[in-house]
């Protein structure tokens, strides 16, 4: 099964969106099941993982209620606020939902850049290490030495660098990432998304501009801890489904992973069991 590791389902009228204003014209309406349902077929694709937007519980209930109704939906990562005193608890529930394979704190919007570094964290991160839930890591360039910090701490946690931090390529920026993430790929387990990459390299992205990021992680991450997402709706600000999905497979078979990168991987990095095409 070819599996979609990363995408977006929003209401506007849910009204938590803090991101998503008037000036995104293209991402501003809902996006449901059924907008997706035919770029999936199209592509062969069986499975996603659908990702929160917003930073609530009821973000959360939203997503699974969806996943309930949506059979290829193989699992959510969802949001509980870590600092609550209350994140244990509210993990521990959400949890007991089969649908809920990890958790996502938004932490490129948050102004402290060691945030995910605070004691009062802890029991947040034990919690999804006791309920068997993957860290989904939405960081940036600037919070990789932290977050090799985070995963030195907790080793026992599974973790997914979500769009390989956001590497900021229309800008040529790629030293420091480089080094940040090779050291992460050295000293962790973590896995790595291949997502995200077309709407960091901006309206004029070339594949010769994406082909020195996406080697580096080959090169680091290996075939067996990459995984393709296309980061749907928030993609098409750069490119159609089907142009990230060639233009990824492509870089992939140069490489003999397809079938890891664009499903086993996946399936390993949520703690799903393998399904049947």
């Amino acid at each position: 099964m070819i599996i979609d590791a990363h995408q977006h389902f929003w209401q506007l009228d849910r009204g938590d969106y803090g991101w998503l204003t008037p000036a995104l014209a293209p991402l501003y309406r809902d996006f449901a099941p059924e907008d997706l349902a035919p770029l999936l077929d199209q592509h062969g694709i069986g499975g996603t993982i659908l990702v929160q937007a917003a930073p609530s519980l009821a973000e959360t209930e939203f997503l699974l209620n969806i996943a309930a109704k949506t059979p290829f939906v193989l699992g959510v990562v969802g949001w509980v606020d870590f600092e609550s005193p209350k994140a244990a608890a509210d993990i521990a529930r959400l949890a007991a939902n089969p649908k809920l394979v990890g958790l996502r704190p938004m932490i490129q919007d948050i102004a402290d850049d060691g945030w995910m570094l605070r004691d009062a964290l802890t029991p947040a991160f034990e919690a999804m290490i006791t309920h068997d839930l993957t860290f989904d890591a939405l960081v940036l360039p600037r919070h990789l030495p932290h977050l090799r910090s985070l995963l030195a701490r907790h080793s026992k946690l599974r973790t997914v660098i979500d769009h390989a931090a956001k590497p900021e390529i229309a800008a040529g920026h790629f030293t420091n990432w480089a080094s940040d993430m090779a050291l992460l790929a050295r000293d962790s387990r973590a896995y790595c998304k291949l997502s995200g990459l077309l709407t960091e390299a901006g309206d004029a992205w070339t594949t010769a501009s994406l082909q020195p990021y996406i080697a580096h992680m080959f090169e680091h991450f290996g075939g067996d801890r990459l995984i393709w997402g296309s980061d749907w709706p928030v993609l098409t600000l750069a490119a159609p489904y089907e142009d990230w999905f060639n233009l990824a497979q492509s870089f992939t078979r140069n490489h003999g992973a397809e079938g890891k990168v664009f499903g086993q991987n996946a399936l390993a990095a949520y703690g799903l069991s393998p399904v049947k095409d």
